[in-house]
């Protein structure tokens, strides 16, 4: 069975940092495509980064461009996403997720996310 685990959520001032891992078992991320994605209190699921198993490209929302940044260790079969300057308007729920070949694929297997909360 393919699992992910979020971990590294938590609560921190504005201007703060935190570091998201996602962790796999029962498949090797690397060669797939792997999103992270948050939903905000009320509000609908945006993807976050990308990093593409086709060529490694990444991307990024433009909320979180030059703040946020997606990695891989292969060793560790995880991948992170380093989030500094955080704002309040980053509180929301992490999630990553599988998906196809590319960013603009469908994501099909999902962790359970872990909670981000910025205070102002």
């Amino acid at each position: 069975e393919v699992q992910l685990v979020e971990s590294g959520g938590g609560l921190v001032q504005t201007g703060g940092s935190l570091r998201l891992s996602c962790a796999a078992s029962g498949l090797t991320l690397d060669g797939h495509t792997i999103g992270w994605f948050r939903q905000p209190p009320g509000k609908e699921r945006e993807r976050v980064s990308c990093i593409s198993s086709t060529d490694s490209s990444t991307s990024y929302a433009n909320s979180v461009k030059g703040r946020f940044t997606i990695s891989s260790d292969n060793a560790k079969n995880t991948v992170y996403l380093q989030m500094n300057s955080l704002k309040p308007e980053d509180t929301a729920v992490y999630f990553c997720a599988i998906g196809g070949s590319y960013c603009e694929s469908p994501f099909d297997i999902w962790g359970q996310g872990t909670q981000v909360t910025v205070s102002s």
